[in-house]
């Protein structure tokens, strides 16, 4: 991404404020360096977060990141704590350890978490439901890792997750009661769960936020125009399982919280 250290640290965040094409796990490490470099100046710091999260508000690992960094007697070791902690994230091997022998697992989208370890279980089929034009992308992806791939237009998504054996919705950000997903993704998950198959709303480390926190988040999101947004939400009730760093859960046996509140965070920039 930013290859220049010599660049100043307000200079950096303005680029990871209005970066696109990224998953944000690279837009929190970026975020990360840049906000490391702010430490000892406490309101610069502050209204640094603020902007990131104006531009990128449904990543929630940028709002963990802010709000441990916030916190902190040491900014910078937050920051760069944080990043080892991402960097340690064990929900993709939980994925890979869990599914079913020989499942036929269906995807929307491009999942920068769920698919990481995939290539290690040969026995999987990948059900690539295409969304944005990105499936022929993600599909080229695994080819290459020797996974074997189906891909599959949006219209054929009920059918796909109708008779998938697992449906993975990967969470961007997610709250107590309801997650934000790619659009389709509700739907993929009432289809999953009609036909009796298993619906996993994939919550990375850093993604899991309060409720305070994720209400904000929700009420941008529904602020757009909803038919025509990249997002959606999608409640917890629409899933079976939720799968983390410590693997795999029933829906219905609680959520947890990566983070505490910041207040200042929850304040609208101007």
């Amino acid at each position: 991404m930013w290859q220049s250290a010599l660049v100043h640290p307000i200079e950096r965040l303005r680029y990871v404020a209005r970066a696109g094409g990224f998953d944000q796990i690279d837009l929190a490490r970026e975020a990360a360096d840049a906000l490391a470099s702010l430490w000892g100046e406490p309101a610069e710091l502050v209204n640094a977060c603020r902007r990131i999260l104006h531009h990128h508000p449904l990543a929630g690992s940028l709002w963990v990141m802010a709000t441990r960094v916030l916190i902190s007697a040491d900014a910078r070791r937050a920051a760069l704590d944080f990043i080892d902690e991402l960097n340690a994230d064990l929900t993709s091997e939980k994925i890979r350890e869990f599914l079913p022998v020989n499942a036929t697992v269906a995807v929307i989208g491009w999942p920068d978490l769920a698919l990481e370890a995939v290539h290690k279980r040969s026995d999987l089929t990948i059900r690539v439901v295409d969304a944005y034009g990105e499936g022929a992308g993600l599909a080229r992806s695994l080819l290459q890792k020797e996974v074997k791939v189906e891909e599959v237009p949006f219209t054929g998504l009920g059918q796909a997750c109708s008779h998938s054996d697992v449906i993975l919705l990967e969470a961007s950000a997610s709250g107590p009661n309801s997650f934000i997903a790619p659009s389709g993704s509700y739907a993929a998950a009432l289809c999953g769960a009609q036909s009796g198959k298993q619906v996993w709303a994939v919550v990375g480390h850093g993604r899991a936020l309060p409720e305070r926190i994720f209400d904000v988040i929700e009420k941008q999101l529904v602020a757009q125009n909803t038919m025509e947004a990249d997002d959606e939400v999608v409640p917890m009730s629409a899933v079976t399982h939720v799968v983390g760093p410590k693997g795999v859960s029933s829906s219905e046996s609680g959520c947890r919280e990566d983070c505490v509140i910041a207040a200042e965070l929850l304040r609208p920039v101007l």
